[in-house]
């Protein structure tokens, strides 16, 4: 515990308090896409996927090994990560900046993000990053601290683990190796094994994922680094706008703020925490604005960004913090709050088909309900997310079955039953132009989006998906 932990005593039981309740939620609130995807994949362990790294699927494999396929199950580590995922950020702040109790405040503010409140109920591969991201810049801030250059190999555990969990934790590795070859007093320690032992360790722990993708044509590489092969100027400005927004959000008003601000001031601050923190922020978030002239900027992709500046809003003058600090946490909170409100009750008046909780989490179950009679051969989507929440909350005893590329970098075993079934889409299949009906996906009386439906055989390629 951080010296004198003890007067921090009430925000250990608030955080407590905080878990307990998003265990709640978790367990109350239906899959996302997403998460059912993600789910699919943990039935298949291996090293990668077409889309990211493992550690997504190891963190549902572990929470459902426990509570079995259920949401809180899948959930399971999600809470629990970000209660120890605070603890470091905290640690982290003691130790960067002694006796200001900016650890305390840095872990408060990020619980307070909606990053953080509805990232510590759900599960993406951020989930994951974030944990272990944070766990390398609290035993980066062990290592400034101390010297103690054996606090390199817990450096390239946690960098390895993060690459493990998203290939974007490359940006804070990058800004750590910077931050050491800019620093006069840091540089000496590049002259030493222990920093190329850690890399090394990083790297050991990555290579199964480097193995997997050399084995399958650098597909998730490809993928990934593809979103830069093109670019487009036209719509820059507004994915510009669109980033800016979605950080504002994710961060909450005050928080976000107070983030712009601290990184301001951060600017005349030249001691070595200080620029650790610039360089944690300044160049994962330079890529992401970078990035606006070839494509959108997904508002969650900046993730890393936000414990460093929680750690800078905390670096502050105390006479910033002791006024802005109660408005941000009260505001930030109630904001998250409201999300879990509106996604497990819906009372506030927000049209279904733009209420993002509703487009990710309502109707499924019903929606499905309905395929069981009269009683197709198989079901299918031309979508992943659709067919994802099919495998988990289909009807029971009709296979889902799925062609295409993204399905065969799983272990799936083929689908050969030569019967006709039925193709669920989002929109009109160009292979089924003329659909036999539609279907909505309700929130109570609300329909939430429409589906197309068509008679489909057996493709070529077909693979069976896993089923809850």
């Amino acid at each position: 515990m951080p010296a004198g932990w003890q007067i921090y005593e009430p925000w250990l039981l608030a955080l407590a308090a905080l878990t307990v309740l998003r265990l709640l939620v978790a367990a109350m609130l239906p899959l996302s896409p997403d998460e059912a995807y993600y789910w699919v994949w943990s039935r298949h362990l291996q090293p990668g996927y077409f889309d990211h790294p493992p550690m997504v699927a190891v963190f549902i494999r572990a929470g459902t090994a426990i509570l079995g396929n259920t949401e809180l199950g899948v959930r399971l580590s999600a809470p629990f990560t970000a209660a120890i995922g605070s603890y470091m950020l905290w640690n982290a702040g003691e130790t960067l900046f002694p006796g200001r109790h900016a650890g305390l405040v840095a872990a408060s503010l990020f619980n307070a993000t909606l990053i953080g409140g509805v990232g510590a109920v759900i599960i993406t591969p951020d989930t994951p990053l974030i944990f272990f991201a944070t766990a390398l810049i609290a035993a980066t801030a062990k290592w400034l601290a101390s010297r103690d250059d054996r606090w390199w190999l817990a450096i390239g555990l946690a960098a390895g683990a993060a690459l493990l969990s998203k290939y974007t934790a490359v940006l804070i590795i990058a800004a750590l190796g910077f931050w050491l070859l800019t620093g006069k007093s840091l540089r000496g320690v590049l002259l030493t094994p222990w920093p190329w032992a850690g890399m090394m360790l990083a790297v050991a722990v990555f290579a199964p994922n480097i193995w997997w993708n050399g084995s399958h044509g650098w597909v998730s590489y490809f993928k990934q680094g593809g979103r830069v092969a093109h670019f487009d100027f036209a719509n820059a400005a507004q994915y510009f706008g669109e980033l800016v927004v979605g950080q504002f959000a994710l961060a909450t008003p005050i928080i976000f703020g107070l983030g712009a601000y601290a990184l301001w001031q951060l600017r005349k601050d030249r001691t070595e925490a200080a620029r650790l923190l610039r360089w944690l922020i300044l160049l994962p978030a330079s890529v992401f604005v970078e990035h606006v002239i070839s494509g959108r900027v997904q508002a969650n992709w900046p993730a890393i960004i936000f414990a460093p500046a929680c750690l800078a809003v905390a670096s502050c003058a105390e006479t910033i913090i002791h006024k802005w600090l109660a408005p941000a946490l009260a505001l930030g909170l109630a904001f998250g709050l409201a999300v879990y409100v509106q996604a497990l009750a819906a009372p506030f008046p927000l049209p279904a088909q733009s209420d993002p909780t509703a487009l990710q989490l309502s109707g499924w179950q019903d929606f499905f309900g309905q395929f069981r009679t009269p009683r197709p051969g198989f079901v299918t989507s031309d979508d992943y997310t659709t067919l994802s929440e099919l495998a988990w909350a289909g009807p029971p005893g009709i296979p889902v079955i799925a062609a295409g590329a993204r399905w065969h970098y799983l272990s799936l075993a083929p689908f050969t039953a030569s019967e006709s079934g039925l193709a669920i889409s989002r929109h009109p299949d160009p292979a089924c132009p003329m659909p036999i009906g539609k279907a909505d996906r309700m929130r109570g009386d609300a329909p939430v989006m429409t589906y197309y439906l068509c008679d489909t055989v057996t493709p070529d390629d077909a693979v069976m998906m896993p089923r809850r």
